[in-house]
């Protein structure tokens, strides 16, 4: 099932179309998401059973749900406490009249709390925008400062599920939402925690909003090695960079070609580069080169010889490497990542399957400063606009990373952690979506895979080693537990579809 990624008014045409075009009741919506939360809750926090929930209700639909959940936790015989606003939706309204019915217990507006094993925040919905005030925001601090575990419904009081802008004061360390997360999930993860993604009933999302990337999109996608393969079969890819002084990329980048299942890698570098390659890598082929205007004779040859190409780990900005640049993609048209320094020589874009990475400065220098802006507050957009410009796919790396190409959807990958915001990431990236592209996947699903495979090795690696100390190394040393999860990946239990688990940062 495709899972999108909801702005808030994405997220309040898909209600409205579940209700008016496929008929399902609003009432049944707010019952079976209520019952979906309480659910996750009492999974993700078994302490409840025994200690207790306390619930604030807000006056909207979200204080339905949070009225729907009570209903059901007492049903299952679990403490439950309310303290709401008055609310005001007919659904809403419907459900604290059957939760007094079935006893649930309400609190006055200034008895003390019982203290309970979680905390819900069921204050706010995906619609809320800037800071909060009033009764809500009363509500919001105490619960904020109540000492237990905080499950938010939807998100966190404060929080703009469209933009991200995080107002407080409610901080969450789980988030349950409804069909899929909200842009303000994924740009603000320290404010959300953990987030689980359930089904409530809504029918097919819009083919045209962003996909959520996850372990079983990507299990799908992982292109496939058969009995009968030899080193053609899987791909050839052709490392170009490697500078004098900027060893470390290039290496970096045939590394992850290789991890990523390439048959073959040839490395067109610097005479420094290809010594250091000769001597730690005997896995790949060389060719040196002055990374001039002119091409040598084997670097021609590494170029028509290749499925895929990495043009860009460690090249240098120096004044050269335009010419060379404009002479690497002069070559026969095969895919090619674009990366690093070779984004600041990319002036024309050549025709052929290109995928750029840029991380946010790099975007600002080759799209310019409008759509760098534009960034900010909309990555969804800003990469939308950029792949059209170039007539590229694009990758625009960051929190999170954001891949649009000419057709159809955008794709967001959210795994990942700050062990990632250190030199060697990026060329780890460009091997990988190298790796995809030389089996011949589109270029937007082999940058969606690189990326997701980069993240989740990083998960796993920060697991063991932290996220601190997190090394490309070590990345590349997690991987082929991320291939072993793929292939072993199972559907997850309903009502969940997704889960989001918080980044590491130790």
């Amino acid at each position: 099932m495709t899972i999108p990624v909801l702005s808030a008014a994405e997220a309040a045409a898909w209600d409205s179309m579940a209700r008016t075009q496929y008929r399902v009741p609003s009432r049944v919506l707010m019952e079976t998401a209520g019952r979906a939360v309480a659910h996750v809750l009492l999974s993700e926090f078994p302490a409840a059973l025994q200690g207790g929930v306390l619930i604030a209700a807000g006056a909207g639909n979200n204080g339905g749900d949070g009225w729907v959940m009570a209903r059901a936790l007492h049903a299952a015989g679990v403490p439950v406490w309310v303290a709401a606003v008055d609310p005001k939706t007919d659904d809403a309204i419907d459900n604290r009249a059957l939760a007094r019915v079935d006893g649930v217990r309400e609190l006055a507006r200034e008895e003390t709390w019982p203290q309970a094993a979680v905390a819900v925040d069921a204050l706010l919905g995906t619609g809320a925008a800037g800071p909060i005030k009033g009764d809500v925001l009363a509500l919001g601090e105490r619960v904020a400062a109540y000492g237990a575990p905080i499950l938010a419904v939807d998100g966190p009081t404060g929080l703009d599920l469209t933009s991200g802008e995080a107002h407080g004061p409610v901080r969450a360390q789980l988030t349950v939402t409804f069909g899929g997360p909200r842009r303000g999930h994924l740009l603000a993860r320290e404010w959300c925690g953990k987030i689980v993604v359930v089904d409530i009933g809504f029918p097919p999302s819009d083919p045209a909003w962003p996909v959520l990337v996850s372990d079983a999109w990507a299990a799908i996608r992982l292109p496939r090695l058969q009995p009968t393969m030899h080193k053609g079969d899987r791909g050839r890819v052709c490392v170009v960079g490697g500078a004098e002084g900027m060893t470390g990329a290039a290496l970096h980048a045939t590394r992850a070609a290789l991890a990523a299942g390439a048959g073959l890698v040839k490395l067109v570098a610097a005479k420094e580069t290809i010594a250091a390659a000769r001597a730690s890598l005997p896995d790949i082929l060389t060719v040196e080169s002055a990374l001039g205007a002119e091409l040598e004779p084997a670097a021609v040859e590494a170029l028509e010889w290749a499925d895929a190409i990495v043009l860009g780990p460690g090249l240098g900005r120096e004044a050269p490497r335009d010419a060379f640049v404009a002479a690497v993609l002069g070559r026969r048209a095969v895919p090619t990542v674009v990366d690093a320094d070779a984004l600041h020589h990319l002036h024309e874009p050549p025709s052929r399957p290109l995928v750029c990475t840029p991380h946010v400065g790099e975007f600002r220098a080759l799209v310019g400063d409008a759509l760098a802006d534009q960034a900010a507050n909309d990555r969804w957009g800003a990469a939308a606009r950029a792949a059209s410009k170039l007539k590229a796919t694009v990758l625009l790396k960051g929190v999170p990373t954001v891949i649009a190409d000419l057709r159809g959807p955008v794709h967001v990958v959210a795994s990942g952690n700050p062990g990632l915001a250190t030199g060697g990431s990026g060329d780890l990236l460009a091997g990988f979506v190298g790796a995809f592209l030389a089996r011949g996947m589109a270029p937007a699903e082999a940058a969606a895979l690189g990326a997701h495979a980069l993240g989740r090795a990083a998960d796993l690696g920060a697991r063991q080693w932290t996220a601190r100390s997190l090394r490309p190394a070590d990345v590349l040393a997690a991987l082929p537990d991320v291939w072993r999860a793929w292939r072993d990946v199972r559907p997850a239990l309903p009502p969940v579809l997704a889960v989001l688990d918080s980044p590491e940062v130790a």
